[in-house]
C-alpha cells in the first residue's frame, strides 16, 4: 500500500459509488498474496512522531498535524463501509497490517485456503489505527481481536471463517474470485434501493439500540418502501425472469 494507493482507492471506490456505475464491487488482489500492508514511505511522508526531516521543531504542533494526516488515511478505507453498494473482498495468502483496516471496512470476506490475517503493527512498534479495532471488535469475538493484536500472531482462513472474519473459505484463488463474481451478479438482480437500504440499517444497528434501530428503519420506509420495485420483483419471479431495476441515481458533487 504505496502512497499512491491511499489516493487511488477512495477516488476509485467513490467515482463508482457517486456516479452508480456499478451495483456491487468486488476487492481482489492479483499475485501470492492479499497485501503485506502499508509501504512504510507512508510514514516518511507525514511529519508525525519520530519522522524524519519534520518540518517544525515543535512536537505538539507536529502531533496535532500528524492527527490529521491520519485520519485521512483512515477515510481511504471508510469510502467502502460508506459506499452505498457492497463491497465484497476477496483474500489470497497474506493479509497483513493494513489489509486487515481494508478488508474490515467491506460488507463480507471471502479467502482462499491459504489466506492468513495479522494484526502486524505489534510487532513494528505500533498500534492500528487505520479501523482494525473498532471494526474487528464487531466482526469477531474480542479475545481473539486482543490476541491477533498483542502477539501479531497469524489467524489462518480457517480459523477466521470459524471466529466469523470470513464468510467462505476456498481451495483456489480461482475458485474464490468465481464465487465472489457469483455473488456480486446476484446483488445485482435485485433492487439497488433495497440493497442499499440494507447496507444502511445494518451499519446503524452496529451502534445504537434496538428501539433507535426499529425507529430509523420505520422513518426510512415510510419514505423509500418503493411499491413498484416490490411489484416488478413479485410480477418477475411469477414469470420466471430477473427484475428490472433502475439504478441507483449519481450523488451531485455540489451543494443544491
Amino acid at each position: 500500500m504505496t502512497p499512491e494507493f491511499w489516493l487511488d482507492l477512495p477516488r476509485i471506490v467513490k467515482d463508482i459509488d457517486r456516479n452508480a456505475r456499478a451495483r456491487a464491487i468486488v476487492l481482489s488482489s492479483t499475485g501470492k498474496h492479499f497485501t503485506a500492508g502499508m509501504d512504510l514511505k507512508v510514514f516518511a511522508a507525514h511529519d508525525g512522531p519520530g519522522a524524519a526531516g519534520q518540518s517544525s521543531p515543535d512536537p505538539y504542533l507536529r502531533a496535532e498535524k500528524f492527527r490529521l494526516d491520519v485520519r485521512n488515511i483512515q477515510d481511504s478505507f471508510n469510502c467502502l463501509e460508506e459506499a452505498r453498494i457492497p463491497v465484497i473482498a476477496a483474500i489470497q495468502g497474506g493479509c497483513i497490517g493494513g489489509g486487515v483496516d481494508l478488508v474490515s471496512a467491506c460488507d463480507f470476506r471471502l479467502a482462499t485456503r491459504d489466506a492468513f490475517f495479522c494484526i502486524q503493527e505489534i510487532s513494528i512498534g505500533m498500534t492500528a489505527d487505520v479501523g482494525t479495532f473498532p471494526r474487528l471488535c464487531r466482526l469477531m469475538p474480542e479475545g481473539w481481536v486482543r490476541q491477533m493484536a498483542y502477539t501479531g500472531e497469524r489467524v489462518d482462513a480457517e480459523r477466521a471463517r470459524q471466529l466469523g472474519l470470513v464468510n467462505d473459505v476456498f481451495e483456489t484463488q480461482e475458485a474464490m474470485i468465481a464465487h465472489a463474481l457469483s455473488l456480486a451478479r446476484t446483488i445485482a438482480t435485485k433492487s439497488p434501493l433495497a440493497v442499499t437500504g440494507s447496507k444502511v440499517m445494518i451499519n446503524y444497528a452496529r451502534d445504537h439500540s434496538t428501539a433507535d434501530c426499529l425507529d430509523y428503519i420505520g422513518v426510512w420506509n415510510s419514505a423509500m418502501l418503493a411499491g413498484p420495485h416490490m411489484q416488478e420483483a413479485m410480477r418477475a419471479r411469477m414469470e420466471n425472469r430477473e427484475p428490472a431495476f433502475a439504478d441507483l441515481l449519481p450523488l451531485r458533487d455540489t451543494p443544491l
